[in-house]
């Protein structure tokens, strides 16, 4: 089950960004940080033994843990990132995330560059 909040945060404020998503049990919520034609930012929670099954995207993804510890693994190699951790996921390359305990992370999509 995945939760989406598509409602962008307030401009010109602070936020804890850990803070302002919540774990729902056996769920993935996902919420709109910023949204443009040129790309978008989400923070998302993770409950327990919940992931994200294999994809390809079109664009380059930056993913950077802030809470808890998450397996990304990218063209079958796999990478274990713990909070303040970040990686970049190529454009046209096979990830998935697999479940290891509750996290919460922020994923960064780049569209612009590729037209």
């Amino acid at each position: 089950m995945n939760k989406l909040d598509d409602k962008e945060l307030e401009k010109s404020k602070s936020h804890i960004i850990v803070e302002i998503i919540e774990y729902m049990a056996n769920s993935v919520v996902i919420k709109t940080i910023f949204k443009k034609s040129t790309g978008n930012i989400s923070v998302m929670s993770f409950d327990s033994g919940e992931g994200l099954t294999e994809k390809i995207s079109p664009f380059d993804t930056f993913v950077q843990i802030i809470e808890g510890k998450a397996e990304i693994v990218i063209d079958h190699v796999s990478n274990l990132l713990e909070s303040g951790m970040g990686i970049i996921i190529p454009a046209h390359s096979s990830n998935f995330i697999k479940p290891n305990g509750r996290f919460k992370m922020i994923s960064t999509v780049i569209k612009s560059g590729y037209e």
